[in-house]
């Protein structure tokens, strides 16, 4: 029955998160107003507005006008509840699962919002950030302080602290680096502040061995499925009008313009980064690698 009531309440949290997708982007307050249909502006009713069920009752429409609703919002609310009972089955009921439910929503929106609108928020990360560090007073993030022979000798809340500060700055500043290589090459962006800040807050929760984790398969991750994407677009004629028009000016053959065309195609760092914080979080575990959880309790 555990399990059961750990999706059930995910579920319940799933549809927060939906909140938070839509509105923290656009500087809505995710208090108030309620929810409501964007077209007909009709409230939601509380039992068209279930976790999962209501859409499924609804078949994906709006009672009032018909207008479809996007499938995000149950996908979004199921995957949670599948988070919550994955996270209690790695962690048991421990403080660590609620470190690490609260860590896995926080990147379930910043995934969701970098696909939707290319944006992780500032807000979430901030605060992130603080809820790393406050965790980190408890529960030991992996760093370099545990292999000083010295670490016993520090105060228990400063070892969490510094291990959590590490962690960000070391995940921060090597994806910043790489973004400023990435630009000093190919003369231009290659990612945002955002994906810079999300790695901060990782580092808070996961540590410095965490945060590279994160950021190698991340990074492997984008570059496998960003190749084969741009393979896909170039085979499928993605933009081929607008290479048509380019070649017609003068600008090169057809089948080369097609591909620097379907090669700029950039996808969203962030989501890839928050996949691979799963992975750190919930796959290695079970590879028998617990010295990557975090999830030693610090005790006075």
């Amino acid at each position: 029955m555990i399990p059961f009531f750990f999706f059930l309440f995910g579920i319940v949290i799933g549809s927060f998160l939906n909140v938070c997708i839509t509105r923290i982007p656009e500087g809505i307050s995710i208090v108030s107003p309620g929810s409501k249909c964007p077209r007909c502006e009709t409230p939601i009713k509380p039992y068209d507005n279930i976790p999962v069920f209501g859409w499924l009752i609804l078949r994906g429409k709006c009672r009032n006008c018909h207008l479809p609703i996007s499938p995000m919002y149950p996908i979004v609310e199921f995957l949670t509840g599948a988070l919550f009972v994955l996270t209690y089955y790695t962690y048991g009921i421990t403080l660590p699962t609620f470190k690490y439910l609260i860590f896995g929503c926080l990147i379930m929106i910043l995934i969701v919002t970098d696909i939707r609108v290319r944006i992780l928020p500032d807000a979430i990360n901030a605060f992130g950030f603080g809820i790393g560090l406050a965790f980190a007073t408890r529960i030991l993030p992996d760093g370099l302080l545990q292999l000083w022979g010295r670490i016993h000798q520090l105060p228990i809340m400063l070892i969490g602290i510094l291990e959590a500060l590490l962690g960000a700055a070391f995940g921060g500043f090597l994806l910043w680096g790489a973004a400023a290589l990435y630009k000093l090459v190919r003369k231009r962006e290659g990612m945002g502040m955002g994906d810079v800040k999300m790695m901060a807050m990782v580092g808070t929760f996961l540590g410095l061995r965490g945060s590279f984790l994160t950021i190698l398969l991340g990074t492997l991750l984008g570059s496998v499925i960003g190749i084969a994407l741009v393979v896909v677009l170039f085979l499928f004629g993605w933009k081929n009008d607008l290479a048509m028009r380019a070649s017609r000016r003068g600008l090169g053959d057809v089948r080369s313009l097609r591909w620097t065309i379907a090669s700029q195609y950039q996808l969203p760092l962030g989501s890839f980064l928050g996949i691979a914080c799963f992975v750190v979080v919930y796959a290695l575990p079970w590879f028998g690698w617990p010295s990557f959880l975090g999830s030693s309790i610090l005790h006075p």
